[in-house]
């Protein structure tokens, strides 16, 4: 294949996803849902008439030479994503909250991992779904690794929706909003380290059987894991230090920048290479080893700059082109995507809302805290890609993540409307 042969699709996608994500900012929506229906709405040229293998569309959409082509640069969006994520992280903020966000963060990730784990047991134990890709399922018979990640695919939270929300609300700094916030990035963190532990378990045993006590290999994953925290903080402290005396020595934010990406880019690839460690895992820690310096938000600036220029629009859009299948709205795998769904929505409300009452927040605030902590957004796609991309989770399953978003993101905001009143409290206002 040429290479201009690839620019006229890329030039649809990108089109096409600044369209629709102008088109749901102006409704209060993020732009993700924007690129998401991108890709939606390209998967549904396979159903029109003529349109098949060998025919220009098709082959410039679906064929497996273009697929390999948007899979490389999606990937290297993901890393963008999970970096500039990181970049982003206030951990200021997080030591203000104290144990509050970190209550609430746990029991919003025991919930939600719980439910969907549950969910994903059931259907796997006592119907024939196949819930991994190429694996018929059998009455009877679990893969539990598969089951644990498809738990953990929905402890992850985006609060962009949540955040936009509060500030409209004149809630933001407030003790709810202050509360969601840092509970979010905590719940990043840890929702991170399980995927780490589970796909790092995955390629260790292959069959997605682990026992810990006759098999040291699960064991050895959790010990590269926890060297490459070590690693990442011990590299990260001395980086750290060479980008302050750069930014003093010399003149030029776009060079720090530039070198930034690069040590998010390397983080990456120690981490799959060395460690065994998801990518997206090193990216992440390497904005947060970088986050709070005098230049990080412009560096995570530059970051985002350059992944919504071209990398991030194509990994959404991709979502939806490539596995969003619509066959998957019948027959068992719509009971399992409708309970897949509830397991997301609910696990966060009830986790998080019961962390905020354990902390001394009122109903309605601990209310508040649950409804801001539902909201999924790219995260919650990472994650399952990865899941995916590890022979963990099925195709199908992307269908409902997307669901997932889509749903989450009109439902939130309507409730912390409701939930929230329209000017700040008299405590808020002290804050």
């Amino acid at each position: 294949m040429e290479v201009y042969e690839v620019l006229l699709p890329l030039a649809c996608i990108l089109a096409m996803t600044t369209f629709f994500g102008i088109m749901a900012k102006k409704i209060g929506l993020p732009s993700v849902i924007g690129m998401l229906l991108t890709g939606i709405l390209i998967s549904l040229l396979r159903y029109v008439p003529g349109v098949e293998a060998g025919t220009p569309v098709y082959d410039a959409f679906f064929s497996e030479a273009m697929k390999e082509r948007y899979e490389l640069l999606a990937k290297i969006g993901v890393v963008l994503i999970m970096f500039s994520a990181g970049l982003g992280t206030d951990l200021k903020k997080i030591k203000a909250t104290g144990g509050a966000a970190m209550v609430i963060t746990t029991l919003g990730v025991i919930f939600p991992m719980g439910l969907g784990f549950l969910v994903a047991f059931l259907f796997d134990y006592f119907t024939p779904i196949a819930l991994i890709d190429g694996t018929a399922g059998a009455v009877g018979e679990v893969n539990l690794l598969s089951d644990l990640f498809y738990g953990a695919i929905l402890t992850a939270t985006s609060v962009s929706i949540t955040v936009a929300t509060l500030k409209e609300l004149g809630r933001l700094n407030s003790n709810v909003g202050t509360a969601i916030v840092a509970a979010a990035v905590i719940d990043d963190i840890i929702g991170i380290v399980i995927l780490s532990v589970l796909t790092g378990l995955n390629a260790s045993e292959g069959s997605g059987e682990v026992n810990f006590f006759t098999n040291p290999a699960p064991w050895m994953v959790i010990v590269k894991i926890l060297l490459f925290f070590l690693f990442a903080v011990g590299v990260g402290l001395v980086a750290r230090k060479f980008f302050r005396w750069f930014e003093k020595r010399f003149d030029g934010r776009l060079r720090v920048a530039i070198l930034a990406i690069a040590f998010g880019f390397f983080y990456a690839y120690v981490a799959e290479k060395v460690f065994g460690v998801a990518e997206i895992t090193g990216a992440y820690l390497a904005g947060i080893m970088l986050c709070g310096m005098r230049d990080s938000g412009y560096e995570g600036y530059k970051a985002d700059t350059l992944s919504l220029l071209i990398f991030t629009p194509i990994f959404f859009a991709n979502i939806g082109i490539q596995y969003f299948d619509f066959s998957s709205f019948g027959g068992i795998w719509l009971a399992f995507g409708l309970a897949y769904v509830a397991a997301a929505v609910l696990g966060k409300f009830i986790g998080c809302g019961a962390g905020g009452l354990l902390c001394k927040f009122s109903v309605r605030d601990s209310a508040q805290i649950g409804a801001g902590m539902m909201v999924r957004a790219e995260v919650v796609l990472v994650c399952a890609k990865t899941g995916l991309d590890s022979g963990l989770v099925s195709q199908s399953v992307m269908t409902y993540i997307c669901v997932i978003i889509i749903f989450t993101s009109f439902l939130v905001p309507v409730l912390l409307k409701v939930l929230m009143p329209k000017e700040p409290s008299f405590t808020d206002a002290a804050q």
